[in-house]
């Protein structure tokens, strides 16, 4: 869970992505937010619990939107793949932090934070404000505050909603939703990706496929070569990684059986990445071999 933690953060904290981020989710597309207007800040923060013991609490990723010397909005980035049943209450800690740090400055500035869930085999059924955890008596309603979390369920946005997306998110967004339906074809999507590492760490954690591992030095010599990298090229390389990963076993290419036994392998090592059509193309088995090899995964 960790390492999923990292690789999302890693991509997210460029500033092309995170504009693009908030762009598409808050502002349905439109270019409000430019990428040399986004500035870090500090995630951690501090706070006494219950026990009398100082804690520290960490958010995945803090910005603060400037424009000509001014702060607009600080905007924090909160990553799940699991639901989360307590997520308004960890959002209140981490916004009540912010607004407090800015008790010093002239102008306090709105937080807003985003929950991006990228589960791909349920929806977020957890609450998504604070009221709905807490029982409050009818007569003190008004009078207790209440947060809300903005949660964005990746793997279910439209095709529209994805669309809108400029940078490498769009790559990842449609990684995710087309996951979730069973029918990724990296065929689909040419677009170049800018952040070429970042995006093959994301989908190796992601797939727990040890083959992006494998591909990771060819591709980087294909970035510096200058060459444009998009999903077919990790398609591409993870197919041919595989290939060459069985003949260093010691299966020959002129045995029929060992051809086969590589075949189903590599067949294994695609069932997250590519649709099942796609997979018995690419390496070269009945496609009625291939469903088989996904309903063994099942």
């Amino acid at each position: 869970m960790k390492e999923k933690d990292i690789t999302q953060k890693v991509l997210e904290d460029n500033n092309d992505i995170f504009a693009d981020i908030v762009n598409v989710l808050l502002f349905d597309g439109d270019s409000e937010v430019e990428e040399n207007e986004l500035v870090n800040t500090t995630v951690h923060s501090q706070y006494k619990a219950e026990d009398g013991k100082v804690h520290e609490q960490e958010r995945d990723i803090a910005k603060y939107w400037k424009r000509g010397g001014t702060d607009i909005v600080l905007y924090g980035i909160e990553n799940q793949t699991k639901v989360e049943k307590r997520m308004p209450a960890r959002i209140s800690g981490y916004e009540g932090a912010s607004y407090r740090g800015q008790c010093d400055k002239k102008t306090i500035v709105p937080v807003i934070t985003m929950v991006l869930y990228y589960g791909t085999d349920r929806k977020w059924t957890a609450p998504k404000n604070l009221k709905s955890l807490i029982k409050v008596p009818d007569n003190l309603d008004k009078y207790v505050n209440d947060t809300k979390a903005n949660v964005f369920e990746i793997a279910w946005l439209t095709d529209e909603q994805i669309a809108k997306f400029t940078s490498d998110f769009k790559i990842v967004a449609d990684f995710f939703a087309e996951k979730r339906l069973g029918r990724y074809n990296p065929k689909e999507h040419p677009e170049a990706i800018c952040h070429v590492e970042a995006v093959l760490n994301l989908l190796r954690v992601f797939t727990n496929d040890k083959t992006y591992v494998k591909i990771e030095k060819t591709v980087a010599e294909r970035v510096k070569a200058g060459e444009v990298i998009t999903m077919c090229t990790f398609a591409e390389e993870m197919t041919n990684k595989g290939i060459e990963i069985g003949e260093a076993q010691g299966i020959r290419i002129g045995e029929a059986r060992g051809i086969a036994r590589e075949k189903i392998s590599v067949a294994r090592n695609l069932l997250d990445l590519l649709t099942d059509d796609v997979i018995a193309e690419k390496v070269g088995l009945e496609l009625a071999t291939v469903k088989e090899l996904r309903e063994e995964t099942k």
